[in-house]
């Protein structure tokens, strides 16, 4: 099953996404600069490609199922392409997504 969201949000457009199977979910939110997403995503694939991504982690209590849960959660990774929008370890998935959509 999956879920695709398009809205505007935090002054710009964004596009929410949530996959989910029997023992596993992944979500994401993209903007026009780059994107948010749990912790499935490789880092080393968003270097490789030169994308920007930033990477919050859920926990196996605490998942990370549907795009909003990606708003409060931290930052773990960062991109180097990321980082050069002003997209930090620790600040909040919606402080990331505030620097993508101001950039884009």
């Amino acid at each position: 099953m999956h879920e695709l969201k398009t809205r505007s949000m935090l002054g710009g457009r964004a596009t929410g996404i949530s996959v989910k199977w029997e023992g596993g979910q992944f979500c994401l939110i993209a903007t026009g600069r780059g994107l948010v997403g749990c912790g499935i995503f490789n880092i080393d694939v968003f270097e490789e490609f030169k994308m920007a991504g930033a990477l919050a982690k859920g926990t196996p209590k605490k998942p990370l199922v549907e795009p909003e849960d990606l708003l409060p959660a931290k930052i773990v990774m960062v991109s180097s392409q990321a980082a050069k929008l002003g997209i930090k370890k620790g600040m909040t998935g919606r402080q990331a997504l505030q620097k993508f959509i101001k950039a884009g």
